[in-house]
């Protein structure tokens, strides 16, 4: 086997630009392959942290009606809808996908929060617990955080994010300052700040819808004050943490259950709670991404035909231009396997090195390409071995006729060909 590469390895180097010539299908057919690969898996990648951010596995379980989530910025409360007990979130905190789980209100603060001087024209308020900060992963960047006399006393204290303290006080300090919530006076307790600030990639317009939610201005208080400023309490979100990512679909479906039944929602009702289904948003975008892939593959893979074709080709030709030496082996006593495997192995180790050109140029070719469209890539380490196995295969399977034409010429006729 050794002495068949090195054989091998030697026509090849003693016919170097034909080799190049009969390798440069492999090459763009695997090249053309792995860079494929290589821009859907990093769009994939895109895809899902697009969807689910930078890695806190946060799922909302929000009021949804026909199927649509109810914004009680824009709609009317429900009826029968009360407000979800601590009994419940802990029974949701239970559960094995979760690790920690918190109740909260929201609305758009669009005018209704100011500091005397300036509006906040986009953001969101949150009525939250004490849970909500670990969920999302906040740390307090100035101040504190709210404790529990916060909760029981009603306390009118806020905590703004980077985003709401650089626009109500730009040019001074928030801290200990007071803002008004819908006419009420809040004091400015601490600015919080999240520690995995995570930035979408934005090629589309919900990409752009996600991002703006995302960095908007975010300010926050006890839900226990929710109602002084609203004047009535308001069914509350969910959000949960999941353990892990894969967790993420089982967590928010299991955990809007548990709210439905204590709600008593019915399959029937055309109100319930329900999960974000991030994770299969994800995949069924993925898999749009994954069947343009496998299309573009089969592209691609005509070059390897070709390619192909162009082995057997010249390795027909090497058996002609070869035939004194294989009658001159034969009556040294070689037989017809040893001929067999001689041309077998010039003509995989031929594709392999196609292969492994071909590997290296779709590395460089994902990365120009990445570079040039600001697109993400993804090597794949396990599809770059394949890519090479298959050239290994594409020489075996066109250099076996002309090994076996080799293999089963006459040694006579071989000796007196000219």
């Amino acid at each position: 086997m050794f002495e068949n590469i090195r054989l091998a390895f030697h026509g090849i180097w003693g016919h170097k630009l034909r080799s190049l010539l009969t390798m440069l299908g492999v090459i763009i057919g695997i090249a053309s392959i792995i860079a494929i690969v290589a821009m859907i898996r990093g769009t994939n990648e895109q895809i899902k942290q697009n969807l689910i951010g930078a890695g806190n596995n946060s799922v909302i379980i929000q009021l949804h009606e026909n199927g649509y989530p109810i914004d009680i910025s824009y709609y009317t409360v429900p009826d029968n809808i009360t407000v979800i007990t601590e009994e419940v979130r802990q029974d949701i905190e239970r559960l094995s996908e979760v690790s920690v789980a918190s109740l909260f209100t929201s609305r758009n603060a669009s005018g209704n929060v100011y500091n005397g001087s300036t509006t906040l024209d986009n953001g969101y308020i949150y009525g939250i617990d004490q849970n909500y900060f670990s969920v999302y992963d906040y740390t307090m960047k100035r101040g504190r955080s709210f404790m529990p006399d916060d909760f029981t006393r009603h306390r009118k204290v806020v905590i703004l994010d980077d985003v709401s303290a650089s626009v109500l006080f730009p040019n001074e300090d928030a801290m200990g300052k007071i803002i008004e919530i819908s006419g009420e006076p809040f004091t400015i307790i601490g600015i919080s700040v999240q520690k995995s600030n995570f930035t979408p990639v934005i090629n589309t317009i919900e990409d752009y819808h996600q991002y703006m939610v995302n960095t908007s201005s975010h300010i926050f208080v006890p839900d226990a004050a929710w109602p002084i400023i609203y004047r009535y309490d308001e069914p509350q979100s969910v959000v949960v943490r999941a353990r892990d990512t894969d967790s993420m679909t089982g967590a928010g479906k299991k955990a809007a259950e548990i709210v439905n039944e204590y709600m008593m929602l019915g399959s029937d009702s055309t109100i319930e709670y329900r999960g974000e289904e991030l994770l299969e948003r994800a995949k069924e975008m993925q898999e749009l991404a994954v069947a343009a892939q496998q299309q573009l593959i089969w592209i691609a893979s005509i070059s390897l035909l070709v390619g192909g074709i162009g082995v057997m080709n010249i390795m027909l030709v090497s058996v002609t231009e070869r035939t004194r030496e294989i009658g001159l082996k034969k009556a040294l006593g070689a037989r017809k396997r040893l001929i067999l495997w001689q041309f077998l192995t010039e003509a995989s180790v031929l594709t392999s090195i196609g292969g492994i050109l071909g590997i290296g140029s779709g590395i460089v070719l994902a990365m120009i390409v990445s570079r040039i469209y600001e697109m993400p890539m993804a090597i794949s380490v396990p599809f770059a071995a394949i890519a090479l196995l298959f050239s290994m295969m594409i020489g075996i399977v066109f250099g076996l006729l002309p090994a076996v034409r080799a293999a089963n010429l006459n040694p006579i006729d071989a000796l007196r060909h000219q």
